[in-house]
């Protein structure tokens, strides 16, 4: 099996690309608008609000919760979700700084 060689990158180059790939589903984004929307946690059903099967919805959770987009609990059969503050900032802290290293070049392709 070949190497992804990210061990070339740095460990921002690699945290924000984790990051960004967790986000790159609809289905995610529309979960965390769900998050965001709501300004709480999520303790609540997204089938019903998002039309998705419970399974899926809950794969989807699991990939934002690995990535480290929210954080959550689990007290017996209740799942808690909401933003996780720190990594949420750290990802707008780097995508504004990498847009704003972009200068447009007026003779450029």
């Amino acid at each position: 099996m070949g190497l992804t060689k990210t061990e070339i990158f740095t460990a921002e180059q690699n945290k924000i690309a984790t990051l960004l790939k967790a986000m790159a589903h609809p289905a995610r984004i529309a979960i965390l608008q769900s998050i965001i929307k709501a300004n709480a946690c999520i303790c609540g059903d997204l089938v019903d609000e998002l039309g998705l099967a419970q399974a899926t919805i809950s794969q989807h959770l699991r990939e934002l919760k690995n990535a480290g987009l929210i954080q959550g609990t689990i007290e017996g059969v209740s799942v808690c979700y909401c933003i996780h503050p720190e990594n949420w900032k750290l990802l707008q802290n780097q995508l504004n700084a990498f847009f704003a290293a972009y200068i447009p070049q007026k003779n450029c392709c």
